[in-house]
C-alpha cells in the first residue's frame, strides 16, 4: 500500500475542513505537521490533491474522489477500533457535538458539568453555529438540532426542554418614551433588534394567540448576526435601544431583574423543544453511546 493510514487521515481532515488551521485545532495536531502529510501522501500518490491558496485549500478532481470513498472508508476503520472500547471500565474518546448557539447557552450547561463528571475519560468538543451544515462532513458524531432541521435519515433523541418559546420585550425606561403595543403589528412602528442568520436571511418575528398568527417585518437601528453578536442585541435592548425577540431562556435573567419587560406576552409563540440526532447505524462510538445513554436517563428520571 503506497500510503499510510495517519496521511490519509490526515488528508481527509485537511479537505473537510478546507484548510490545515482549522484541520489543525480539531484534531489536536499542528497545521505544518498535516502539511507534510499531506505533500507524503502526493508524492506517494503521484498526483496532487488539494488545490492550495493563500485563502483556501480545495480538493483537485482526484482528491475529491479520494475523499468520497475515504470517507466511509475511514469511519468504518473508527468504528472498527472502538469496539475495543467496550472492554474497557470506562469509555473514553472524543466526541464532537454541532450545536446551534442557543443550544449551547440555554440547553448544554444542564448536561455538559454531569456527563463530564461521569464520563472523565471522554473528551467533548462542541462546536457551535447557526449556520445549517452537514454534521457527517463537518466531522462531528452528533448534533442538536430543532424539528424543522432535521434529517431523515438521522436517529432524533429529545434533549432540553421540551417547550419553548420566543419572548419578545423592550426596557421599561424605552416603552414609558415610545409606548407599549397592544398588538403584534403595532411593533411596526417602533425600533426593533433584529437578528440576521449566516445565510443572509433574517426571519419574520411571529406571534399567535386563540389560534390566530400574526407575522410581521419590524425595522429599527440594529441588526446583528445571530449567535456571535446576539448578547449586543440583548444589551441594546436593556439600553433602551428598542423591541427585541429572543428565546425567553436567553431574556429570563433580564426579565426577572426588571431589566427588560414583557411586550405583548399573550402573544408569545411556542414551539417543540430541540433533538440531539445522530447517525442511525449499529455500532455507535463509545462517547456517542454514552452521552446517547446519559440523555435517556436523565429524561427518565425527569419523567419525561
Amino acid at each position: 500500500m503506497p500510503a499510510n493510514l495517519a496521511d490519509l487521515t490526515a488528508f481527509v481532515a485537511v479537505a473537510r475542513a478546507g484548510g490545515f488551521r482549522d484541520a489543525a485545532r480539531k484534531m489536536d495536531g499542528s497545521a505544518s505537521s498535516l502539511s507534510e502529510a499531506v505533500r507524503r501522501l502526493e508524492r506517494a500518490l503521484g498526483v496532487r490533491l488539494l488545490n492550495r491558496t493563500t485563502r483556501s485549500v480545495m480538493p483537485t478532481e482526484a482528491g475529491a474522489r479520494l475523499l468520497d470513498r475515504l470517507g466511509p472508508a475511514l469511519g468504518e476503520v473508527e468504528a472498527a477500533l472502538d469496539v475495543v472500547n467496550g472492554f474497557r471500565d470506562r469509555p473514553a474518546g472524543t466526541l464532537r457535538l454541532n450545536v446551534p448557539v442557543s443550544a449551547a447557552r440555554l440547553v448544554l450547561p444542564y448536561i455538559v458539568p454531569p456527563f463530564l463528571a461521569a464520563y472523565p475519560d471522554i473528551r467533548l468538543e462542541i462546536i457551535a453555529e447557526d449556520s445549517f451544515v452537514d454534521m457527517l462532513a463537518a466531522g462531528c458524531d452528533a448534533g442538536i438540532r430543532y424539528d424543522e432541521r432535521l434529517e431523515q435519515d438521522m436517529i432524533a433523541l429529545p434533549i432540553g426542554p421540551r417547550v419553548q418559546c420566543y419572548a419578545t420585550a423592550a426596557s421599561p425606561a424605552y416603552l414609558d418614551r415610545c409606548g407599549r403595543p397592544d398588538h403584534p403589528r403595532d411593533l411596526l412602528a417602533h425600533a426593533c433588534l433584529r437578528g440576521r442568520f449566516a445565510s443572509g436571511a433574517m426571519h419574520a418575528w411571529e406571534f399567535e394567540r386563540d389560534g390566530e398568527i400574526v407575522t410581521v417585518e419590524p425595522s429599527g437601528p440594529l441588526v446583528v448576526r445571530i449567535g456571535a453578536a446576539t448578547d449586543l442585541a440583548v444589551d441594546a435592548a436593556v439600553a433602551g435601544c428598542g423591541v427585541i425577540q429572543l428565546f425567553e431562556g436567553w431574556l429570563r435573567p433580564h426579565l426577572e431583574s426588571g431589566a427588560l419587560e414583557p411586550v405583548l406576552e399573550p402573544w408569545w409563540q411556542r414551539f417543540s423543544g430541540p433533538f440531539l440526532y445522530y447517525p442511525g447505524r449499529h455500532h455507535l462510538p463509545a462517547p456517542l453511546r454514552a452521552f446517547v445513554d446519559f440523555i435517556q436517563a436523565q429524561r427518565s428520571s425527569m419523567g419525561d
